[in-house]
């Protein structure tokens, strides 16, 4: 078999972080490389050629996954044509849905990564990223009635237990309770 392009290359390495991405927000961080390739659509052989390790991946990945955060807040703004407020209600209201409630894969990774982060090395490249990315959401958050932090963890909180209490009536109420407080003000 041949030699891949620098391109090819290229291509496949982005479709890895994508899928690690996703993988990672899905089912966490142990998820295998053997597993990771196969969803990818490439062989496993090929992983070594585009990261030095596993982690490397992970720091990657998680960047990514940041990265498509921040790019879901400046939409948002622009959306609703730089109005901080309404931009705010729209993140708020599709951030605690059911849908994004069931759409782990492509939800927040604040939310997806807290868990693997926390058994992440201190100094780690993930970890650092994970941090930037959740100074910079909570920033992203704050109003002139609440705080970012108070902000993001009624999100953060309401979205992992109605992730974890999903299929019961319970699940629901957690979204509905706590997007009440969020927006009472409003």
């Amino acid at each position: 078999m041949g030699r891949v392009s620098q391109a090819q290359a290229e291509e496949n390495r982005r479709r890895v972080v994508e899928t690690a991405s996703r993988l990672f927000r899905e089912q966490g961080t142990h998820v295998s490389v053997a597993d990771l390739m196969k969803a990818s659509g490439l062989t496993h052989g090929g992983f070594y050629k585009q990261f030095a390790s596993k982690e490397a991946l992970v720091d990657e990945a998680t960047a990514h996954a940041f990265g498509e955060l921040a790019r879901l807040h400046h939409d948002g703004l622009q959306q609703h044509a730089g109005q901080r407020d309404a931009a705010q209600r729209a993140l708020v209201d599709s951030y605690l849905s059911v849908e994004h409630r069931d759409s782990a894969a492509d939800g927040c990774p604040v939310a997806a990564l807290a868990t693997d982060m926390t058994r992440a090395p201190g100094d780690g490249e993930a970890r650092r990223v994970y941090t930037e990315g959740v100074s910079a959401f909570a920033e992203s958050l704050a109003t002139e009635d609440q705080d970012g932090i108070t902000r993001l963890c009624t999100m953060l909180g309401a979205l992992v237990l109605a992730r974890a209490t999903k299929g019961s009536p319970l699940s629901e109420e957690i979204l509905t309770t706590a997007h009440a407080a969020l927006t009472a003000t409003d």
